[in-house]
């Protein structure tokens, strides 16, 4: 399963203890991360994590992308609903595209943590 991971400047701290706790799930996947957030993880976790450019450059809709070509199966996004910046990716495109494609799209620890579970019932067949 090909995952990829997105977060806000705030939201970044979370995402890295999410995926530390998740550690044993995540190994298992092809990993791809905008740019700031996979230098992050990859340099907290150790995990191979294919890196796009960063948000404002690009970034999330280089997966995007991927998603419209069938090519990511998840993506956890966690977003900061209230203090945003105007240069951080918009998640509004990727749920246009993940509902189009039927791609489970986690915004939050608690909707991420359902995903794991949806990832760990794939897993075992």
């Amino acid at each position: 399963m090909k995952i990829a991971l997105i977060a806000h400047d705030k939201k970044k701290e979370a995402l890295i203890t999410f995926v530390k706790d998740n550690i044993d799930t995540f190994i298992n996947h092809g990993l791809y991360a905008t740019g700031t957030t996979g230098k992050m993880l990859i340099e907290e976790t150790g995990l191979g994590i294919h890196r796009f450019k960063s948000g404002p450059l690009g970034g999330d809709q280089e997966i995007g992308a991927m998603v419209a070509n069938h090519e990511i199966d998840v993506i956890i996004f966690f977003r900061d609903p209230l203090t945003a910046q105007p240069h951080e990716p918009d998640v509004s495109a990727l749920l246009r595209l993940s509902d189009v494609y039927d791609v489970p799209l986690a915004t939050n620890e608690g909707t991420a943590g359902a995903v794991m579970h949806y990832i760990n019932m794939k897993d075992r067949g």
